[in-house]
């Protein structure tokens, strides 16, 4: 939807290459305006990236979601003004499933709020059309650059003697590995990631259940009763997992 505006002088100079030796960085673009999918796709691979390029949110879906556990893509550039699934749904969807892909928004909608709202439901950036193709480049590099750090110094968490070992979905205390369920296990993942933050229930359900969620909230305190049996020494006097009255609960 919307137009594109080239940079002067066309795309970056120079033929397609691949940095440091290593294979590109693949990425996927989910544009309706067909001129304007191509030519993010021409430039995007002009520039060395292995692109994906679909028309809509449920075919972009379908990709992610097939793709996701080799990691496939390392960038998703997404319009909003999608037909069907709409990018702002796409972006709840994936945020929902845990996918933590980068996103790129780009879009027409212009508006302070626009912006806002694709941030907070789940993009990383957002770039007004029209633009020019340096822009999106350098965009999409400094994304995958901030990306890649953050991959690197989320390998293990720590804290105080517990460890989580994101590569492996494993968790130590003391040393010895604790058996935990996958939403016990990604409850801690979330909390250990964000210390001494609040949590609600209900943002809690939302990122680990999921914002479609229909059950009772009350399945969070008995997962977090779960959790502090097995990584406190005393659950009923807990130094890990804390209740915040009022508020809900914060690890640290």
């Amino acid at each position: 939807m919307g137009s594109i505006a080239l940079a002067q002088g066309g795309f970056w100079s120079g033929t397609a290459r691949r940095e440091n030796g290593t294979m590109p960085a693949s990425l996927l673009v989910v544009e309706d305006d067909e001129t304007i999918r191509e030519t993010i796709r021409d430039a995007l691979q002009l520039e060395g990236f292995a692109v994906t390029a679909c028309g809509n949110g449920r075919d972009a879906l379908k990709i992610l979601e097939r793709d996701t556990a080799a990691d496939a893509f390392g960038l998703v550039v997404l319009d909003l003004m999608l037909p069907g699934l709409g990018g702002l749904d796409l972006c709840r969807a994936l945020r929902a499933a845990r996918n933590q892909t980068p996103i790129l928004v780009v879009s027409a909608r212009d508006s302070e709020t626009d912006r806002v709202l694709g941030l907070e439901v789940g993009a990383d950036d957002y770039l007004v059309k029209p633009f020019g193709m340096r822009e999106l480049v350098a965009r999409c590099r400094a994304l995958l650059r901030r990306s890649s750090t953050l991959q690197e110094q989320a390998k293990v968490l720590d804290h105080a003697n517990l460890r989580l070992y994101q590569e492996e979905c494993r968790v130590t205390r003391d040393g010895v590995d604790v058996n935990l369920s996958p939403k016990e296990y990604r409850l801690l993942e979330l909390f250990m990631q964000n210390p001494r933050r609040v949590w609600s229930r209900d943002k809690l359900l939302e990122n680990i259940w999921g914002y479609d969620y229909i059950g009772d909230s009350k399945t969070v305190d008995v997962h977090i009763r779960w959790l502090r049996e097995k990584l406190e020494n005393n659950p009923s006097e807990p130094v890990h997992l804390l209740t915040v009255r009022g508020f809900g609960y914060r690890f640290g």
